[in-house]
């Protein structure tokens, strides 16, 4: 040791010393080698395996030396580990140097190699690469929740419409992945996959805070209310809309709802963007990994050409299931909330012919412009689908749950086909917008449904009985008549529900009578 010192001492002035258990190991090397040519020869004629007890007995000098160390370190630095890989070279040559010595014994060198209790240095090495790692992925993960506090998702934050605090954190993942392969390290493939778990979970944590409290297709969704019959004869246009409590139908939302917020459509169009971004930056980073892999001096074939371990297998999944939800809440909430006064407020209302649907479809066209120039080209058409698949279920919750402030005649079908065909045109867009067939696929209800309206009463009414039979049986009767058909939500011609809200809907003598009569059903809430 006293050796060692001096010539650490020698050193000094170097640009680099090198620490005194450095130079400690590669002297105990020398002289290991030095008593294998020189005594053990000699020694042997006294002891079979001199050379193999001279190694052990300076592997257990060394030892005691390294213990001490590595119960004082806590943090990896350069030292540590020009240590670390120091003790475990010179633990592979004392060893080999044993067992060559031991070859002709009895028990080939075991006994002396029982003798060596190893040093452990990769272990420790391992283990202080991963309190590495825990500090800077936990620095990541309070950096991720200060940003998206901060994070306002502004659409004119940068040219793609990006969150700045995502770009952020893609920068920071590059950042640990080039600290990790630049870490003198000898085991790069062993402790990778600990590592790009623990960004993989980072991003994940990122993307559940990216669409936290953004609201689902229920949250927007209003509440249906109450079934009711049309008054016989009445004339609900004389109603002023003033008048009318369709506010109470809305649902208490948790959400932020104001289209200046975080959670207004443009700032959710943004919060999608930055999740496709995130979802398509994964594949460069994965690139990126193996390239830094081919690179390291450990690395083996297999470690580069076997994806395990070097691939995200939690984010590209959330970001999948998040932008599914911010785009339905984008769709949702556009329809049920944003555009609530002339869609659930306004269509149809009273007469149907003069409450048409033309005010939803202006404000509808301006958001559709805003948000076509917002998002991603790449999730364009997911979104505006989503916002046709909402508009859709709007026109069919006025119709078939539009509350007692809505009657439709049977001549009044027309006008209802006529708005749902402008409805698909405007997303049609003379061929500029969606595709026939997805407008076809997402319209499919509305345009089964509707043929309804276009029925006669006794019509609907017998049809209404029969579906009823079939599904609850001819015993199940209620105290007025047949059972009152429970609300799927799920619309359909064949449906008893949603026959029996088309009747609810009706405003002649014939359709009243029959649902007071069946169901005891109030004119008014």
């Amino acid at each position: 040791m006293e050796k060692a010192d001096s010539s650490r001492r020698a050193t000094k002035n170097q640009p680099n010393p090198l620490p005194v258990l450095v130079i400690l190991a590669k002297d105990v090397g020398e002289l290991a080698s030095h008593e294998k040519k020189v005594f053990s020869p000699i020694l042997k004629r006294w002891h079979p395996l001199a050379a193999g007890v001279a190694v052990a007995t300076l592997h257990a000098c060394y030892g005691n030396e390294l213990k001490q160390f590595i119960s004082s370190i806590s943090e990896l630095t350069p030292d540590a580990v020009q240590i670390l890989r120091a003790a475990d070279k010179l633990e592979q040559d004392l060893v080999q140097t044993a067992v060559e010595d031991s070859v002709d014994s009895d028990d080939g060198g075991k006994g002396i190699i029982r003798e060596m209790p190893p040093y452990e240095a990769q272990a420790a090495i391992a283990n202080l690469v991963k309190v590495w790692m825990k500090m800077r992925l936990d620095k990541m993960k309070e950096r991720i929740d200060r940003n998206i506090q901060q994070e306002a998702w502004n659409p004119r934050a940068s040219q793609e419409g990006l969150a700045p605090s995502a770009i952020e954190v893609l920068r920071v993942i590059d950042e640990i992945l080039d600290a990790f392969f630049q870490l003198p390290i000898p085991m790069h493939p062993a402790l990778l996959p600990d590592l790009v778990a623990g960004l993989d979970r980072c991003l994940q944590y990122f993307v559940s805070k990216a669409k936290s409290g953004c609201g689902t297709r229920s949250t927007f969704l209003p509440t249906m209310p109450a079934l009711t019959r049309c008054p016989i004869g009445s004339k609900l246009g004389v109603f002023k809309k003033k008048d009318k409590p369709v506010n109470s139908q809305r649902k208490s939302s948790q959400v932020a709802v104001n289209g200046d917020t975080a959670s207004g459509v443009p700032q959710l169009c943004v919060r999608i963007n930055t999740l496709h971004k995130i979802r398509a930056e994964l594949e460069a980073v994965e690139k990126r990994i193996i390239t830094h892999l081919r690179n390291c001096e450990s690395a083996r074939e297999e470690d580069f050409s076997n994806g395990t371990g070097k691939k995200f297998e939690l984010t590209p999944a959330a970001c999948l299931e998040a932008i599914h939800q911010l785009s339905e809440a984008v769709g949702y909430k556009l329809v049920f909330h944003d555009l609530s006064h002339v869609l659930w407020d306004n269509l149809y209302i009273g007469d149907a012919s003069s409450s048409r649907i033309e005010p939803f479809l202006q404000e509808l066209e301006q958001n559709l412009l805003v948000i076509s120039d917002t998002v991603n080209e790449r999730i364009r058409t997911r979104i505006i689908t989503d916002i046709m698949k909402a508009s859709c279920d709007g026109f069919l919750l006025v119709l078939l749950a539009g509350g007692p402030y809505r009657a439709f005649s049977q001549k009044d079908s027309q006008i209802i086909e006529d708005d749902l065909k402008a409805l698909k045109d405007l997303f049609w867009a003379n061929g500029d917008g969606l595709s026939t067939d997805l407008i076809n696929k997402y319209t499919s209800t509305p345009r089964e449904v509707l043929p309804l309206f276009r029925t006669d009463t006794e019509s609907l009414i017998e049809r209404f009985r029969q579906v009823t039979i079939e599904t609850y049986g001819s015993s199940a009767k209620s105290r007025f008549g047949f059972p009152l058909p429970p609300t799927s939500g799920q619309w359909n011609p064949t449906e008893p529900n949603t026959l029996l809200r088309v009747l609810c809907h009706r405003n002649d003598d014939a359709a009243s009578k029959f649902l007071k009569r069946t169901y005891n059903l109030p004119k008014k809430l």
